[in-house]
C-alpha cells in the first residue's frame, strides 16, 4: 500500500521531441537523467516512429500521443523540443512546469536571438548572422531564393523564442565550459541550464547503469559490421565519414569525397544512406578493397569510441560535433547547412580539434584538399595539438556530468524544483 501510494505520488514529466532521431536522442538521454531520480517519465512520439521504436527505454515509457498534425498534452510537468513552441502555451494553460530544449549549440541560439533583437531579418547584424551561418553560399537548399535570404526557413527558427520567456528554464545539450562566453550572454536573457553531453552515461560519467545506447534507432543497424571490421584495423588508423540523417552532398561532392578517400590511402569507415548511394561513382566500390567499408547507418558513439577510428568526417551537426568533442575524436570539418556552419566554426578556431577544408570557386571541397585535411589531422604537424585538444575536451565533457559537475549541479536543481511544485 505504502509503495504504491509512494509511486502515485511521484513526478510525472511529458516529453515532447521534434520528430527525428537527432531530436529524439538527446531528449531521450536526458530523461533516462531525470528517471534515475525517481521521476516518472513519459516520452510522445510521433505515430509514424512508433513501427522503428520500442514500447519503453528502461523506466521510461514511449507513448504515441501526437503526431505531426495532432497536437495534446496530458497533466504533470513539460519538457518540450524548442521546435514545438506550441506546447509550452499549452503547458501553461493547464499549469504545468515547462522548460524548453534546444537541440542546437548555445552559439546558434544566440545568433537566432542577435536576429530577434534586431527585429529584422534585414538588417545589417542580422544579414551578418546569416552570412556566418552560412547561408549566403548555399543558394541551392531549397529554402528561399539565392539572395541569403530565407523568410520561411527564418520564421520557423525564431519562432522558437516568441514565448520561450515562459519557461522555468531553457535547456540545452552542453556544458559549461565548452560555450562559457556564449552561455555568459544567453544567462542575461534567460533562464538556461547546460545538462549534457546527452550521451549514454557508458561513454561518459557511468553513474547509470546499462545506459550504454540511446535505446532505440529509426534505422535499420548494421553495428556488429561496423565493430567487426574495426576490430581488424590497427589503432587511429581509420577515417570515419558521416554526414547524419539529413544532409546530404550534390552528386559532384559525393563523387570528390569518394575519390578524396582512396587519394588518402587511409582506412575508411563510410556511412552512406540507400538514398545517397546513387551518387557514388560507378567503379568505386569495387576499388576501395581492403581500405574501406561502406554502410547505410552505424553505431557512432561504438564507432566514435573504438580505439581503430583517428579522424572523424563530418557535417557538424550538433549531436555529431558534441559527440566527438565529448569522445576525444580530431575532426574533419564539412558544414552543410545552417548551424552546422555556426559548430563547424567552433571545432576548428575556438576548441581546436579540427581542420575545415576549403571549397572551390565552384563551391565543392576536391578530393585533393580531402585527401590533405585527412593527412593534417592524422599525421601532419597539428597533429600533436589536435590530440592534445580533443584529450581535455573530452575530459572536460566527463567531470560536467560526474557528480558535483556543471551539468549534474544544474540536473539536481531542476530535479529539486520538480519534487517541491
Amino acid at each position: 500500500m505504502e509503495e504504491a501510494q509512494a509511486s502515485s505520488c511521484r513526478p510525472h514529466v511529458l516529453v515532447l521531441p521534434f520528430h527525428g532521431q537527432g531530436h529524439m536522442n538527446p531528449m531521450l538521454q536526458f530523461s533516462k537523467r531525470l528517471a534515475s531520480k525517481g521521476i516518472k517519465i513519459t516520452v510522445a512520439v510521433t505515430l509514424s516512429a512508433t513501427k522503428n521504436m520500442p514500447p519503453q527505454v528502461g523506466f521510461i515509457s514511449l507513448e504515441p500521443i501526437y503526431d505531426d498534425f495532432i497536437h495534446g498534452g496530458i497533466d504533470g510537468s513539460d519538457v518540450y523540443d524548442a521546435n514545438l513552441p506550441w506546447s509550452l502555451d499549452l503547458a501553461k494553460e493547464l499549469g504545468v512546469m515547462a522548460a524548453g530544449f534546444f537541440t542546437q549549440s548555445c552559439a546558434t541560439i544566440a545568433t537566432y536571438v542577435d536576429m530577434i533583437e534586431e527585429n529584422s531579418l534585414e538588417s545589417t547584424k542580422a544579414l551578418r548572422s546569416l552570412e556566418e551561418l552560412g547561408f549566403a553560399n548555399l543558394p541551392d537548399i531549397n529554402m528561399g531564393t539565392s539572395s541569403g535570404q530565407y523568410p520561411s526557413l527564418m520564421s520557423f527558427l525564431l519562432d522558437q523564442f516568441y514565448n520561450i520567456g515562459k519557461a522555468e528554464w531553457v535547456l540545452f545539450n552542453s556544458f559549461d565550459k565548452l560555450e562559457e562566453e556564449v552561455l555568459k550572454y544567453l544567462l542575461k536573457l534567460y533562464p538556461v541550464k547546460t545538462i549534457g553531453p546527452t550521451l549514454p552515461s557508458l561513454y561518459l560519467d557511468k553513474r547509470l547503469e546499462d545506459d550504454k545506447d540511446y535505446g532505440f534507432n529509426l534505422y535499420k543497424s548494421t553495428g556488429d559490421t561496423c565493430i567487426k571490421w574495426l576490430n581488424t584495423k590497427v589503432k587511429g588508423s581509420v577515417v570515419y565519414i558521416s554526414f547524419g540523417s539529413a544532409a546530404r552532398l550534390i552528386e559532384e561532392q559525393m563523387e570528390e569525397m569518394a575519390w578524396g578517400l582512396k587519394q588518402s590511402d587511409t582506412n575508411f569507415l563510410w556511412v552512406v544512406r540507400a538514398s545517397e548511394e546513387n551518387k557514388l561513382p560507378s567503379s568505386f566500390k569495387e576499388q576501395i578493397s581492403e581500405k574501406g567499408l561502406m554502410v547505410t547507418w552505424s553505431p557512432q558513439l561504438e564507432v566514435l569510441s573504438h580505439e581503430a577510428v583517428g579522424c572523424f568526417i563530418t557535417h557538424c551537426g550538433w549531436n555529431s560535433t558534441i559527440e566527438g568533442v565529448s569522445l576525444g575524436v580530431p575532426m574533419v570539418a564539412m558544414p552543410q547547412f545552417l548551424d552546422q556552419f555556426s559548430d563547424a566554426k567552433f571545432v576548428e578556431e575556438i576548441w581546436e580539434v579540427a581542420v575545415r577544408p576549403k571549397s572551390d570557386d565552384t563551391g565543392l571541397v576536391t578530393r585533393t584538399t580531402i585527401a590533405e585535411c585527412i593527412k593534417q589531422v592524422m599525421q601532419g604537424e597539428r597533429v600533436e595539438k589536435i590530440k592534445k585538444n580533443a584529450s581535455k575536451w573530452k575530459q572536460l565533457a566527463r567531470e560536467a556530468l560526474e557528480e558535483g559537475g556543471s551539468s549534474d549541479r544544474n540536473i539536481e536543481e531542476i530535479v529539486a524544483k520538480i519534487f517541491s511544485n
